[in-house]
Parts: structure tokens; sequence; C-alpha cells
């Protein structure tokens, strides 16, 4: 259950990452770069914090196949969605929920702190997006406009809170994901913000 989710999140961020630089009529190589950027920039981030090293994708050829998969999806399709906006945010979406979940389990997987796996949740569902608008000579979504990390946070906050519970654990993976997703589509739909210094 947790691979397949974490395979899912990889394809899902890879679209992402494909969409956005197509929107920015990136040639193939960079629609590739960028999408490779925001697959595995926040995990990589993570893993080398925590010192487990090789990354993670170094060490299993499934997650660059999957990003293979997500861009060629993104290519193939993008004539299919009705929105480029809205499908990059769909996929963003997925990609967050996902890899929240993928960094509060590296968290305790390791025996760090609720707080500390919330933090590492955070970035690794953040940081590839942070690479990717940067790389796209954006400010990164994370800084302004929508809610982003806040989102993750409340639901590793969620996660948690449904673990002392002792909830089953596919449930808790299922509830705590969707719950980050739904929220962020939401939070996109509406506007949804934080207030901005001025």
């Amino acid at each position: 259950m947790f691979y397949l989710i974490e395979i899912i999140g990889t394809i899902a961020f890879a679209m992402s990452g494909a969409l956005t630089a197509m929107s920015k009529r990136l040639d193939p190589f960079g629609v590739l770069i960028i999408a490779f950027v925001t697959a595995v920039g926040g995990g990589t981030l993570r893993d080398v914090m925590i010192g487990s090293t090789p990354v993670a994708w170094m060490l299993n050829m499934s997650y660059v196949y999957a990003i293979l998969a997500g861009v060629i999806l993104a290519i193939l399709f993008r004539r299919k969605f009705d929105k480029l906006r809205t499908s990059l945010h769909l996929f963003d979406s997925i990609g967050l929920g996902v890899f929240t979940l993928i960094g509060l389990q590296k968290g305790i997987a390791i025996g760090l702190h609720p707080i500390m796996c919330i933090a590492l949740g955070t970035m690794t569902a953040c940081f590839g997006g942070v690479l990717r608008d940067i790389l796209c000579n954006d400010i990164p979504v994370i800084f302004h406009r929508e809610i982003y990390a806040t989102i993750c946070i409340a639901g590793g906050m969620v996660f948690f809170i449904l673990k002392f519970l002792n909830l089953d654990t596919d449930i808790l993976y299922i509830v705590t994901t969707s719950l980050i997703i739904i929220i962020r589509l939401l939070a996109v739909k509406y506007g949804w913000s934080l207030k901005t210094m001025e």
C-alpha cells in the first residue's frame, strides 16, 4: 500500500512539473528535467538531511520509470485536459498529499519527534515544487497566494492524532492523504490564502 501510493505520488508530481514546463514552452529536455526535479527534489533534500544516502531514487529505478511515465502521460494527454491550470492543481494536490505521508513515515522510521516528522513531511511535499517554480522563473507557490505548506502541517497533525487513536494503518494513510488533497483543491477553488505581509 505504502509503496503504491509513493509511485502514484511520483507520477503525479512528475506530471505537475511537466505541465508547468509545457506552459512555459520549454523543449522536451527541459520538460523532463523540470518533471524530475519536481518529483524527487523534496525527497532528495529530506534524505540528505537525515543521512539516508544514496538517496531513495538512486537505489530504485522504479522512481525513474514513474517519472518517465508521468512525463509521457502529460505530453500525450495535455490537449485532452480541459484547462492546463486545473490539471496542474489536481496532480500537484495528489503529489502534495502522498509526499507529505512519505516524509512523515521516513521520520517515524528513524524515531524522530512528531514535530520533526511533520517538518520532514512538509519538506518532502513542498520543496520539489519550490525548485520547479524557481527553475521556471516563478515565485514559489509555498511563499505566496495559496495555503500550501500549511496544509501539509495540518495533515501531519491529523496523522499523529489518528495514529494515537490506533486506526488501521491503511485507513490512516488514506484519510491523511485524502484530507490534504481535498483541502488543497478546495483552497485553490475558493481562493483560500494566508494574508500577505505589507
